[in-house]
């Protein structure tokens, strides 16, 4: 590289609020790159000035300021509820509420269940890491079979536990005709943010309830190296939840 030439930095996301990054994510967290999505989705939508983010307790606190857009952090589990009275009172708005699996399928699950059945006009983004990140990594709704955490340490029993939770497959089963349903993955991030703007396309449409789960990554509490995670998220993550889309509605003709 020549001396005068210029080092290209990474191209950061228009409704990014810069002044916090480096963000406070674990070094290879997956939250950032659903993030970035999410603000690229945002950017290529011009929807910035009337978008609403609400951010659950858990490792997705973290993203209270990530974004420059009107935000707000609820209790844990009520994130959902806390956007659909903002979208209630203010249908011109676009709100996005954003949490980890524990949130939206374990404390917050009734609200998942209800918003989807009610088919509320907001859009869900859930990440899904296959435990509980930030209290040090205990099983969560999404823990795979024999999958070692710091509750599980000879890895998860489903016939003492249950087995994991899979979200969308069950919003797709129970939301009304209008909704749509998503899995995609930070291993496929143009994928994962043409989800993201359909999501959000479909609540600014007025059709329904919208639902996006991202398989993610935790190396911190997963305790592997760059190569293991990778191999964990696309091999075993992928196989138990399939990436692709479970709902699409129809758009009504002109």
């Amino acid at each position: 590289m020549s001396a005068t030439q210029p080092i290209l930095q990474p191209r950061m996301p228009k409704s990014w609020y810069k002044a916090n990054k480096p963000h406070l994510f674990c070094p290879g967290c997956g939250h950032g790159m659903v993030l970035k999505a999410l603000g690229e989705a945002i950017d290529e939508l011009g929807i910035q000035s009337k978008t609403i983010f609400g951010c659950d307790i858990g490792c997705s606190l973290l993203a209270w300021n990530f974004l420059d857009v009107d935000s707000t952090q609820t209790h844990h589990g009520r994130t959902t509820p806390v956007m659909v009275g903002i979208k209630r009172a203010n249908p011109e708005l676009v709100t996005v509420a954003y949490m980890g699996d524990g949130g939206g399928y374990a404390i917050g699950s009734q609200h998942t269940v209800n918003a989807a059945i009610r088919n509320e006009k907001i859009t869900v983004i859930l990440v899904n890491n296959t435990n509980y990140g930030m209290t040090g990594g205990q099983m969560a709704p999404t823990t795979l079979p024999g999958q070692r955490t710091e509750t599980t340490p000879y890895g998860r029993d489903p016939e003492e536990t249950g087995y994991p939770t899979r979200g969308p497959e069950m919003i797709a089963a129970i939301a009304p005709e209008g909704a749509y349903v998503a899995r995609g993955t930070v291993a496929n991030l143009r994928q994962l943010k043409g989800y993201i703007k359909k999501a959000l396309e479909n609540q600014m449409a007025g059709r329904g309830f919208s639902f996006v789960e991202a398989l993610s990554l935790c190396p911190t509490n997963w305790r592997t190296n760059a190569k293991d995670t990778w191999a964990f998220l696309e091999g075993k993550m992928a196989q138990y939840f399939p990436v692709g889309e479970l709902r699409v509605p129809k758009q009504k003709e002109e």
